[in-house]
């Protein structure tokens, strides 16, 4: 067989392969592939970027009502407030307080108030080695007593962190530790997680129920 009757053979058969895959496609012949399930929306609380608090700061920033964080609306200035401590050893909060929970530190450890606020100066607070920061200045607060995790949220690692990582583009923003902690007890309540990712494909789902051994 010469050069051309062997050209001919291969054109004749890429002929005959696309005439048999046209055929093919036009006729269905592999059948149609299965509908794919409709995804579901994510729940709008797992993708709302809020933070779960409003910081003394952010709420100064704001303009927003500050009414709250006057502690001189109520107490006497020149004048310590008395905290009562019961036969267990925890602080007895006033009525004008009992909304408040306080639970702060292993075994309730922090729980005194005057641990953070300046008893003489209510609309201060003062830290373990007698520094004294405004009401806006928390995250300075929490920093005096948790230095490593403080470290963390400076580099982005603990908290919330936006912006830019590239400086030259921008500023980056960090919330502030009462932007997501209730500084009278900052524990974290268990939180439901959010949905795992939805696969494309319906037949890759593998649910695990009480039956399964594996």
């Amino acid at each position: 067989m010469n050069s051309n009757s062997k050209a001919t053979v291969v054109l004749v058969g890429f002929t005959v392969g696309f005439l048999v895959l046209q055929a093919a496609f036009l006729g269905d012949w592999w059948g149609k592939p299965r509908p794919l399930h409709e995804i579901a929306a994510v729940p709008p609380q797992f993708t709302n970027t809020a933070t779960v608090r409003v910081s003394a700061k952010q709420l100064l920033a704001s303009g927003g009502d500050t009414s709250g964080q006057d502690c001189y609306a109520c107490h006497e200035k020149g004048k310590t407030p008395q905290v009562h401590i019961d036969k267990q050893g925890k602080v007895k909060l006033p009525s004008e307080h009992e909304d408040l929970v306080v639970h702060h530190g292993r075994n309730d450890r922090n729980n005194h108030c005057f641990n953070c606020h300046d008893p003489n100066n209510l609309d201060h607070f003062v830290t373990k080695n007698g520094s004294y920061l405004k009401l806006q200045e928390g995250t300075l607060l929490c920093a005096s007593c948790h230095g490593p995790t403080f470290r963390d949220w400076e580099v982005g690692v603990h908290g919330r962190m936006s912006g830019f990582w590239n400086k030259a583009n921008g500023d980056v923003t960090r919330q502030d530790c009462t932007s997501c902690h209730d500084p009278h007890a900052p524990a974290f309540p268990p939180v439901k997680p959010a949905p795992g990712p939805h696969p494309l494909r319906a037949e890759a789902v593998h649910v695990h129920s009480p039956d399964t051994k594996d």
